[in-house]
């Protein structure tokens, strides 16, 4: 379990955490959202002692980070796979890792197995791809079997397969009791992995519910409609107070109208005598929810989330 209490960070006169409270449980899945800039990465170092909260505590199964006796077998993090020397081997790397914690080089083939990497373990980490690079940080994540999981951009340079992997992986270890934390961009994937939500934004917090809950309460059914007469349609839906936005990437250049009903749309086409080819009602999505909330509360859509990029903002 992770348990953050009034949880501040200041970098001289920027507030990069604000009062940030919330419980991330075990055995489930919990995705962490925001958009950069939100605070995110700073937290995540805090819960695992890399920056010391101004005020407030974090802790992990009942006590701060750094006064576990074995933290690998406490703490298994991901915050930043490439930070490994590149000359080593990645057998060589997590042996290293292992030996700090009593762990066994059984332990290491094992990880080495579970993560796909057998192959090339003894392959220079600087010849990796990113993908391979993110498999070898998860797999030193989970070497000392750890009860809680922090992960940061898991699927960052995964293919699909990979990203399969890592969803079917994360569900077990939930499956298992133990907490499993992870922040990630893309609300796809998000949004089949993650049981429960945690919404930061400038710092604070905005929302700390159940997935299902979060997309349903967010309110933002739209409805996807093609017509020969797309520009004409569009001016008539925004006159009645409607939403529309263009749809580029679909076979036939498309409307997403929010603010309004499908029977309302396909009324006021009728009455313009505007042919209609598609009226599509669909339910709203993370990315969805995720967007109104976050443009009602802030606007860090081109801030890097760190801490130099949040001081220089």
């Amino acid at each position: 379990m992770i348990e953050a209490q009034a949880l501040t960070k200041r970098y001289d006169a920027k507030l990069a955490v604000d009062d940030l409270s919330f419980t991330v449980r075990p055995g489930v899945v919990t995705g962490f959202l925001g958009p950069n800039g939100a605070g995110k990465s700073t937290t995540m170092r805090m819960m695992i002692g890399l920056d010391r909260p101004s005020s407030g505590s974090v802790s992990i199964n009942g006590r701060p980070y750094a006064e576990h006796a074995a933290p690998l077998h406490e703490v298994g993090a991901l915050l930043e796979a490439r930070g490994i020397h590149p000359g080593r081997s990645a057998r060589n790397h997590l042996r290293a890792l292992a030996l700090t914690s009593g762990i066994s080089r059984g332990r290491v083939d094992q990880v080495l197995d579970m993560v796909g990497l057998t192959s090339v373990a003894g392959q220079r980490v600087g010849s990796f791809s990113l993908g391979m690079g993110q498999r070898l940080g998860v797999a030193a994540a989970l070497l000392g079997d750890p009860h809680t999981l922090i992960l940061d951009e898991p699927v960052n340079g995964l293919d699909l397969d990979g990203i399969r992997w890592i969803r079917a992986l994360l569900r077990r270890l939930a499956d298992e009791g133990r907490t499993v934390f992870l922040s990630s961009h893309l609300m796809s994937e998000m949004a089949v992995t993650a049981d429960h939500v945690i919404v930061i934004g400038q710092g604070r917090l905005l929302r700390d519910q159940p997935m299902a809950d979060f997309i349903r309460e967010a309110d933002v059914d739209s409805i996807r409609v093609v017509t020969p007469d797309r520009e004409r349609l569009a001016q008539a839906l925004e006159r009645s107070g409607a939403t529309v936005t263009t749809d580029q990437d679909s076979t036939e250049p498309a409307l997403t109208v929010a603010g309004t009903t499908a029977r309302e749309v396909g009324t006021l086409a009728a009455e313009a005598g505007i042919t209609l080819w598609e009226l599509t009602p669909s339910a709203g999505s993370l990315e969805d929810a995720y967007l109104a909330l976050t443009r009602e509360s802030l606007d860090y859509q081109d801030r890097a989330d760190d801490p130099s990029q949040e001081l220089a903002s």
